[in-house]
């Protein structure tokens, strides 16, 4: 009995222990397969303006789309939930990194038509403000670069991108807070009220909406149905084209169908920049990836640390950082289609040699005035533009800044076809002296993605006009060199140097800091239009954490 008794108590001590292992077994698959921290996701991830479209981008992946499906699914989206940002009537650039590590561009910003004002650049602001009527619209390129990058990268059906955002446009969506913020502002209100926009955004008062109202795109959906079944050439070749170039001549535009046809995608390479045992690809001009480089290079030389953000290195850090971009705005001129600007290459922003001159240049107990900075035609300063940032499962990295320039373009809304039209030759004021039919602008916008020397990946680009360089240069160094999280590292309070080297605090920006600099001689600005907004996804060991700006109240998804 007592030999029966033992034997059964080895039966349950070895079934106990069985048991054991296979729940250990167990929650190291889970640990495994589902390791990463709260908030961040296992095998890819979407940062947009919205939390919307953020989901829908993800849900493209989920399908079993690409990088490129989600970013198109989600720019398209963002056409209905954030209009005043972008559309498809303006234009993008895409940088895309393959699973290989090959890193390619995709130009597809507005063009000037064949036709134009001829004294167009007289009629430039000197300050900021809307840049408003048809003289302005640039050939838009929106959906010929959707095609292109399809065509190469996209898994899923171009109608299935579609889908949601016609369903969004024609069933209509609760106006979201930010766009509602922005609408009931007094510039913008008046601008939309006065204006064929506010067939959309107006109730029937003749006021603008508010939150919670019902906006709805009925004609855009129609527009969208028609391309989501024949394709870009329905815009380009099309009926589509030809009802949109009648409005844009109605409201005594000069753009011609044959500028519609001609209209073509540019692929280029990425330029490389080193930046320590990182490497950072970024777009080559017009866009304005050579600015953030230089920005970034200078702070590199001043060896930066967590510590930087102690005591009076604080001071100094912030100093620096903003003699950096001064001498950048000095630099916007040399921003150029290289196409037709062939003696205005930029290399020299990122060449070791210049970089050093310059930082020979930046004392840290002073300040000078613009001519010290080449800044002698600041131009105007504007805010616009959204951006999407994407990984997908296959290690596909693809980083889509996407505009219709300043907030809702040029106010025009093609009442045929349902699209804002953009106004991008405002982007030529104070940054060059003439301009030639099929030249793109200088730009802002920056799209870029960074090899970590942890062999990780991020994915980060920026929205707000003037401040995306800023508000670039301050969340990748902050990330990079000075130890924040990405979250915390894009949310800090930036200053923005504007064009005319005026320094302006965003909300929250540490006091004492203000006022050491304004010491040392810097000169302040008034301006309020924080809308610097910043995207990111970073996969890092095995995890991807995604951060969407909660300055646009966007939120990132993932799975």
């Amino acid at each position: 009995m007592a030999k029966k008794k033992s034997w059964l108590v080895c039966c349950f001590i070895f079934a106990g222990l069985i048991c054991a292992v296979a729940v250990a077994c167990l929650c190291i698959v889970l640990l495994l397969d589902t390791g990463c921290s709260s908030g961040s996701f296992k095998h890819a991830a979407v940062s947009a303006d919205s939390q919307l479209c953020s989901e829908i981008g993800r849900n493209m992946l989920q399908q079993g789309g690409s990088a490129v499906d989600g970013t198109i699914a989600a720019l398209l989206c963002t056409s209905v939930v954030n209009p005043q940002s972008m559309g498809i009537g303006g234009g993008s650039i895409i940088i895309i990194r393959n699973k290989e590590g090959n890193v390619k561009v995709y130009n597809f910003r507005e063009t000037v038509p064949q036709s134009f004002m001829a004294n167009l650049l007289n009629d430039c602001p000197t300050t900021f403000q809307f840049s408003t009527g048809s003289q302005w619209i640039g050939v838009p390129g929106e959906l010929r670069g959707y095609e292109a990058v399809h065509r190469q990268y996209g898994k899923l059906p171009w109608a299935k991108l579609f889908e949601p955002t016609i369903r969004l446009a024609r069933e209509g969506i609760p106006v979201p807070a930010y766009l509602a913020k922005l609408l009931n502002s007094t510039n913008v209100a008046h601008l939309v009220e006065g204006s064929s926009l506010c067939e959309v955004f107006c109730n029937k008062k003749k006021t603008v909406l508010s939150k919670g109202d019902i906006l709805k795109f009925p004609k855009l959906a129609e527009t969208m149905e028609t391309i989501a079944e024949q394709g870009a050439d329905a815009f380009y070749t099309g009926k589509i084209g030809h009802d949109l170039i009648e409005d844009i001549k109605a409201a005594g535009g000069t753009m011609k169908m044959e500028d519609l046809k001609s209209y073509q995608v540019r692929v280029d390479d990425a330029w490389t920049v080193p930046l320590g045992n990182v490497k950072m690809h970024i777009p080559p001009p017009p866009a304005g990836g050579a600015l953030l480089a230089f920005i970034l290079r200078l702070m590199q030389e001043f060896s930066l640390t967590q510590n930087s953000l102690d005591g009076d290195q604080k001071i100094l850090l912030y100093h620096h950082f903003i003699e950096a971009v001064k001498f950048a705005n000095g630099q916007k001129r040399s921003i150029r289609d290289p196409v037709f600007n062939k003696e205005k290459t930029a290399d020299h922003l990122i060449d070791p040699t210049f970089i050093k001159r310059i930082r020979a240049m930046i004392s840290s107990d002073r300040t000078h005035d613009n001519s010290y900075y080449n800044n002698i035609q600041p131009s105007p300063d504007h805010i616009g533009t959204t951006h999407v940032s994407i990984l997908d499962e296959d290690g596909l990295a693809v980083s889509a800044t996407s505009t219709v320039n300043q907030l809702f373009g040029g106010t025009i809304y093609s009442r045929r076809t349902g699209v804002i039209l953009n106004n991008e030759l405002a982007d030529f004021c104070g940054r060059a002296d003439t301009l030639r039919a099929g030249e793109q602008p200088p730009s802002s916008m920056a799209p870029v993605i960074l090899e970590l020397a942890s062999g990780g990946i991020l994915v980060i680009g920026g929205s707000g006009g003037s401040m995306i360089t800023a508000a670039m240069a301050s969340s990748i160094m902050n990330h990079l060199w000075l130890g924040m999280n990405l979250k915390d590292a894009i949310h800090a309070p930036i200053v923005f140097v504007d064009s005319k080297n005026n320094l302006n605090f965003e909300p929250g920006f540490n006091k004492s800091v203000i006022e050491s600099l304004r010491a040392l001689g810097h000169q302040f600005g008034r301006w309020k239009y924080f809308l610097n907004v910043v995207n990111a996804v970073e996969k890092e060991n095995g995890c991807i954490v995604a951060v969407s700006d909660r300055r646009k109240m966007g939120v990132a998804a993932g799975y």
